[in-house]
C-alpha cells in the first residue's frame, strides 16, 4: 500500500492534475531528490504515468486499478489459508479414530475438560497466546479467564480477535477493557471462521463441532501439536489479525501527541471503527446514546470531518487507535 509521504504526494498530484518533479517538490515542501523518489515509487505502484515534454511530467492514475490488485491478492491469500485449514481439518476428522496420545493431535470431550486444558496451557505459556474469540463461548466466559492476567504479568504476549457480536453482549466490553489494561492486544472483526487458541506457536486448541451442532452432545476439541495443521492455523490467525480493527484503551503515542483525546474517547472510537452500534456502546460504557453522539461530534470536529466514515479514516491516519 502507500506510506504517508506517498499518500500526500498522490493527493497533491490529483489536485494538480499533472506536475513536474520540481513543481511537486515546491507544493509538498520537499527536497527535489525526495520528490523524484516519491514519484518513482508511485509510478512503480501503478498510481502515476509519465510523459516527456522538456522533461518528465507526471499525472495521476485511478487508484482502484493499482491498489485493487493488492487487495485482491490479500483476499486470495486469506481464501487459500481458509481452504487449507478446511482440508486439513477434514483430513484430521477422517483419521482421528486411528490416532492415540503419541500422535500430534489429541481429542478431548466435554466443557470441563476443555476448560481445564485451556487453563493449563495458559499457565504453562512462556511467549505468546493467540485467540479467536467468537460469540457464545463453548467452555469459558471471558470474565472467568483469570489465568490471562497471571500470564500477562509474567510477560506473555496476548493477541485476541473478538467477533463483533461478542462485543455487543452485556459485560463483555468490561472484561475486554480489563484485559487491555493488563497489556492484552485486542482487535475486532465482524465474523471469525473458527474458535481458536494457540499457545507459544506450538499448541493449538480448535473445537471440532460446528456452531449449528453445539446442542448435540458435549463440546469436542482437538489439541494440535507442531505440524502442517498448526502452521495453517497460525497463517489463518495472522491474516485475520492484519485485517482486524484495534480495540484500545490507551494510545500508542504519548498523551500530549493525541490532539486532546482522552482514554475513554479513544476506546469509544475503537468500538465505533469495529462496527459496534451506538446503543451497545452506550450500554457497555454506562453512558447515554446522546453522550456517545456528543463525544463523536467532538472528535469529528477535532478531525475536521463531518461524517463517521471520515472520522474513522482520520483516526487511522493520525494514529488515534
Amino acid at each position: 500500500m502507500l506510506d504517508a509521504r506517498e499518500e500526500q504526494a498522490y493527493r497533491l498530484l490529483v489536485g494538480l492534475s499533472a506536475a513536474r518533479p520540481s513543481e511537486l517538490a515546491e507544493v509538498a515542501d520537499l527536497p527535489q531528490q525526495e520528490a523524484d523518489e516519491v514519484l518513482q515509487r508511485l509510478q512503480a505502484k501503478g498510481l502515476v504515468a509519465v510523459h516527456y515534454s522538456d522533461g518528465p511530467v507526471f499525472r495521476p492514475l485511478p487508484p482502484d486499478v493499482a491498489l485493487g490488485t493488492t487487495l485482491l491478492r490479500r483476499q486470495e491469500s486469506l481464501e487459500a489459508a481458509r481452504k487449507t485449514v478446511a482440508a486439513l481439518s477434514e483430513e484430521f476428522r477422517a483419521s482421528a479414530s486411528r490416532r492415540d496420545a503419541h500422535h500430534l493431535v489429541e481429542v478431548i470431550v466435554g466443557a470441563n475438560a476443555l476448560r481445564e486444558r485451556l487453563r493449563d496451557l495458559q499457565e504453562s505459556a512462556h511467549q505468546e497466546i493467540l485467540w479467536f474469540c467468537r460469540a457464545n463461548p463453548l467452555a469459558m466466559q471471558g470474565a472467568d479467564n483469570t489465568e490471562e492476567y497471571g500470564a500477562l504479568s509474567r510477560g506473555v504476549r496476548y493477541r485476541a480477535i473478538y467477533e463483533r457480536a461478542l462485543l455487543e453482549q452485556p459485560g463483555e466490553l468490561d472484561t475486554i477493557a480489563e484485559g487491555v489494561s493488563w497489556g492484552e492486544e485486542a482487535r475486532s472483526l465482524p465474523t471469525l471462521p473458527v474458535r481458536l487458541a494457540i499457545v507459544d506457536r506450538a499448541t493449538a486448541v480448535c473445537p471440532l463441532v460446528r456452531d449449528d451442532e453445539l446442542g448435540i452432545g458435549e463440546p469436542t476439541a482437538a489439541i494440535i501439536g507442531r505440524g502442517q495443521l498448526l502452521d495453517a492455523l497460525l497463517a489463518l490467525f495472522e491474516s485475520h489479525w492484519e485485517m482486524a480493527t484495534p480495540v484500545k484503551l490507551q494510545a500508542a503515542e504519548p498523551a500530549d501527541e493525541i490532539e486532546g483525546l482522552d482514554d475513554n474517547e479513544r476506546f469509544l472510537l475503537s468500538l465505533l471503527v469495529a462496527g459496534v452500534p451506538d446503543k451497545s456502546i452506550a450500554s457497555q460504557l454506562g453512558i447515554s446514546r446522546r453522550t456517545v453522539q456528543r463525544r463523536l461530534d467532538r472528535m469529528m470536529a477535532l478531525a475536521g470531518v463531518d461524517t463517521r466514515t471520515g472520522l474513522a479514516f482520520q483516526a487511522a491516519k493520525r494514529g488515534w487507535i
